[in-house]
């Protein structure tokens, strides 16, 4: 039987079960004519008679009787489940799969999830730490966090935090022997960590910006890392120069462990947004992480 015609299956367990058109009709919104159109198509598709006809009353066959037994309680158990399901919507739950950069997940998701999720202990969210740009529709994810430029346009973009100062900063062990950068080009001169990044296909080039003029250095160094918790604690260590957001070393440079240098060439890259397809918006549970990770200025 074609799956359009379950529709007729339920008309005639809602006649069986009330002994009447009227009752049933109201029951289903239709009207009785159409009920009754219905039920002689489901008949003439069966090739057996369903119901009997009085005009008092209606009541099943032997055939109908049979059917009724069996598919009666299949139907009532699709409608208690459909209506368990209903009721997540007021008990959320569910597992969002999230990818993000080590920074966003440090700076912008653990703090907010660290509100969220014990309010709603059935939630579960998993966070995998990707630099590259992941297909979250291929690889399954809820959700990517992202730069704001790095959004795809057919995605849902919900900003989560403030654009992104940059910083180049150095131990001051590092400027010892060697003079401080004035511009981006000196920095060719000294020992500077690059970072790797799967979308850029090679060494991350730093970008630099002064009022209109724009520039990428490609730097030289002793270590070439993958995260930007790595450089941070290599520059700490006197390793080399780091370019990374300027949130991470601020308490650093304020207690005097990192120099922080070419303040006025420093880009501010866009901040951060929460990306995913259209389709997640039904997701309760997703709708309490879009909200809990808004950014409100």
């Amino acid at each position: 039987m074609a799956r359009e015609n379950f529709n007729d299956l339920l008309a005639f367990v809602a006649v069986a079960r009330e002994q009447s058109f009227t009752r049933a009709a109201a029951r289903l919104g239709v009207s009785q004519s159409a009920l009754s159109h219905t039920l002689r198509a489901l008949e003439t598709r069966l090739g057996v008679r369903l119901l009997t006809r009085t005009t008092r009353s209606v009541a099943p066959t032997e055939a109908g009787e049979r059917l009724l037994q069996y598919i009666s309680p299949r139907i009532d158990e699709i409608e208690a489940e459909v209506a368990a399901v209903a009721e997540l919507r007021d008990k959320p739950a569910g597992t969002l799969r999230i990818t993000a950069t080590e920074h966003a997940a440090d700076t912008v998701l653990w703090p907010r999830l660290a509100t969220l999720l014990p309010q709603y202990p059935d939630i579960r969210v998993e966070i995998a730490i990707d630099y590259g740009l992941t297909d979250i529709v291929a690889q399954r994810y809820d959700a990517g966090v992202r730069p704001g430029d790095q959004v795809a346009k057919d995605m849902i973009a919900v900003r989560i935090a403030p654009d992104m100062p940059m910083a180049v900063v150095g131990a001051p062990s590092c400027f010892a022997s060697r003079a401080t950068p004035r511009t981006p080009h000196e920095l060719t001169t000294h020992n500077c960590i690059g970072l790797r990044l799967p979308t850029h296909g090679g060494v991350y080039a730093w970008e630099f910006e002064k009022g209109r003029r724009e520039l990428k250095v490609r730097i030289e160094g002793q270590l070439v890392l993958n995260s930007i918790s790595q450089m941070l604690h290599a520059a700490l260590a006197g390793l080399g120069l780091a370019f990374v957001p300027e949130d991470i070393v601020r308490e650093h440079v304020a207690k005097g462990r990192l120099v922080q240098i070419l303040k006025d060439w420093s880009p501010t890259f866009q901040g951060y947004h929460l990306y995913y397809p259209s389709r997640r918006q039904s997701s309760r549970a997703m709708s309490l992480l879009v909200d809990a990770l808004r950014y409100r200025p």
